[in-house]
């Protein structure tokens, strides 16, 4: 190319060059001389800097400085550290024409001849203002998230790198498990799970899963720093990148245990009271029926008792007979342990020396467990009465080891032991606060699993063969524990043995000295002479039977079928002793008694009764005798109510 032709080329180069300068209005694109001022200028600066050409071309580039900048030499370095380095490139604040400050981004590049020296310099601002702005709030946003985080106390809310070590901490995290961070950052999450889930790659797993599922989240132990253990809610998101790739896991974790115990004990209460529940509604029917049976139990047990004494001994004859007492008896023994369930029978609370009435059937125990099982008692020398029925309590124990022989047929341990316990508030179901006694049968047999244990004390429910039990030793104990104020508790797993908690409540004083006192009038009492005895009952076999086995024992009988009938008798004959039925139609037994006595009749009064129906507190002064009875039971307690009415008959 000739020279002429080359120089119109290079104009025209310039001219393309300076177009495009100018339609540059993002960036204020500028030339400074070797002094810095400008020689330059174009439309982007002219936009946010706010001069025209002719302001601002040879003028020093310093005016766009802060004065701080400028009083601390940032144009004079920014220009040497170009000539020197070959670039300068900072940010910071420069002013506009109006005194306004924006955020500028700046690049100085040194323009030189072919020969190196520096002629000037090429100088592009481009204002950030806006995008130093968003920084600022995202730094800000930032700040007070991680100031959020390490705020909360509740929960740990911490992060972990892709190879699940600890790469954050807060102060929720440092509570619950008691790590401070340096403690912690930089180990590896699994050391807050249990050894058992470490063997079992738990929190491998759990990482796994939250990559797959974008998601991680889980209830069970954890561990603290002491090595205690608590039952935590976890969660764990998987952080990923633009392209997608995880870069670490969001962690959270709460210590729900409060929850957990508060929602298990509030589960439990429910189950208790379903169970009541049901216990409660087949009490009901068991009771009615135990009831009704019991009359005719009274009727077939008195009179063979009866045909038994007045009959001459007959091999043929005797052994029927005595078979069908016994099982009468059975019967009558069957229907006692369905009241006990139902908690309709008729008990005698009074003080019991648990310790003394153990130790004295260990024979008729260790008997019935045999010889291939230890029987061993522990009782402290300070052990509090109970307050419950000792005949009772005598069958409950003698059902406890029976079954507990049952449970190993290969020999083992039976151990009863008891202590004294207070209970301050309710931490038992169904305890109210006070002292109690703590009767305990544990066995070393076979166990029940959760499904058995729960049915145990239902009626009826056996686990032994067809013929080989009634299922109703353990819920004749139930109801024995439950009417006397106190708690069955049963503890047992498969393969581990058994062991069964009787509380009862702690006999007061005064009950301890009624039984002192009782047993020192019985070792006093005389012997009664003929009594004139009206029975009533409103069933015909049941006062024929009664009045059979009192004129049997030398007395003499009235009978009556109903209260009114009874109360019209008392006005034509002198009476020594009134017997009576307490569940009867119109009148009961107790409304006989509270009638006599308001017509001044002071006759003592027996009432027998087939369960406890009665009221609390009602007819608590008045003798009881429970149905079904036999003689020697009637004997006894005639001696009883009569006292010195008999004594002064005989006179």
């Amino acid at each position: 190319m000739d020279p002429q032709s080359h120089n119109i080329a290079s104009q025209d180069d310039d001219g393309r060059y300076k177009l495009l300068v100018d339609a540059i209005t993002d960036y204020a694109v500028y030339m400074l001389d070797r002094d810095g001022r400008v020689s330059s200028w174009n439309p982007g600066p002219e936009r946010f800097k706010g001069y025209q050409p002719h302001e601002v071309i040879g003028q020093h580039f310093s005016q766009f400085y802060t004065p701080e900048d400028r009083e601390a030499g940032v144009p004079a370095r920014a220009l040497h550290q170009a000539a020197t380095e070959g670039r300068f490139e900072q940010e910071g604040w420069r002013l506009r024409k109006d005194g306004g400050r924006f955020w500028a981004h700046v690049v100085i590049d040194p323009i030189r001849l072919p020969s190196g020296e520096v002629v000037g310099f090429a100088k592009i601002t481009r204002d950030q203002t806006e995008r130093k702005a968003v920084d600022e709030a995202l730094r800000g946003s930032e700040a007070q998230f991680k100031l959020l985080v390490e705020g909360v106390t509740d929960y740990a809310l911490y992060m972990l790198d892709p190879d699940g070590q600890v790469a954050s901490w807060n102060a929720g995290a440092a509570r619950i498990t008691g790590y401070a961070a340096n403690e912690i950052i930089g180990h590896h999450f699994s050391r807050f799970y249990t050894e058992e889930d470490r063997l079992a790659e738990g929190p491998e797993l759990a990482l796994r899963t939250a990559v797959a599922d974008g998601r991680f989240e889980k209830e069970g132990w954890r561990l603290r720093k002491d090595g205690s253990r608590f039952w935590a809610h976890v969660v764990i998101d998987a952080i990923r990148d633009d392209r997608g790739r995880v870069i670490g896991f969001a962690k959270s974790t709460r210590d729900i245990t409060e929850r957990r115990n508060t929602q298990r004990a509030l589960d439990h209460a429910r189950e208790a009271l379903f169970q009541s529940q049901k216990l409660e509604a087949i009490g009901q029917l068991t009771g009615g029926l135990a009831h009704d049976f019991n009359n005719l139990l009274m009727a077939v047990l008195g009179s063979l008792e009866l045909v038994r004494k007045r009959l001459p001994v007959d091999p043929r004859i005797t052994p029927l007979i005595d078979n069908a007492i016994q099982g009468a008896e059975r019967g009558a023994a069957l229907t006692q342990r369905m009241l006990a369930f139902a908690r309709k029978q008729e008990l005698q609370l009074r003080a019991v020396d648990i310790a003394t009435l153990v130790q004295g059937m260990t024979g008729l125990l260790q008997r019935s467990i045999g010889p291939s099982i230890h029987l061993q008692t522990q009782f402290p020398d300070d052990l509090a009465w109970a307050f419950t029925d000792a005949n009772q309590l005598e069958n409950a124990l003698l059902n406890l080891v029976v079954n507990a022989r049952n449970a190993m047929p290969t020999g083992g341990l039976v151990r009863i032991e008891a202590t004294n316990e207070r209970i301050d508030q309710q931490v038992l179901a169904g305890l109210a606060p006070g002292g109690y006694v703590r009767l305990t049968v544990t066995d070393t047999g076979e166990g029940m699993d959760a499904k058995t244990a729960s049915r145990a004390t239902e009626p009826f429910y056996t686990t032994k063969g067809i013929g080989k039990g009634s299922g109703l030793g353990l819920s004749m104990v139930y109801g024995l524990v439950e009417e006397s104020g106190g708690r069955l508790i049963l503890h047992s797993q498969l393969g581990e043995g058994t062991s069964l908690e009787l509380w009862l409540r702690q006999a007061s004083p005064e009950d301890q000295q009624r039984v002192v006192t009782d047993n020192l009038e019985a070792l006093h009492r005389d012997e009664i002479g003929s009594l004139v005895v009206l029975a009533v009952d409103d069933d015909e076999l049941v006062l024929m039977n009664t009045s059979a086995m009192l004129e049997e024992l030398g007395h003499r009988v009235l009978k009556a079928s109903s209260g009114e009938e009874a109360l019209a008798t008392l006005q034509r004959e002198a009476v020594d002793l009134v017997i009576t039925d307490f569940a009867m139609p119109h009148m009961t037994g107790i409304q006989l008694a509270e009638a006599m006595r308001a017509r001044n009749a002071h006759i003592p009064v027996l009432l027998t009764t087939g369960y406890a129906e009665l009221q609390p507190g009602a007819g608590a002064n008045l003798p009881r005798l429970a149905k079904p009875f036999g003689q020697d039971d009637l004997e006894r307690a005639v001696r009883q109510a009569a006292g010195s009415t008999g004594r002064r008959a005989a006179e």
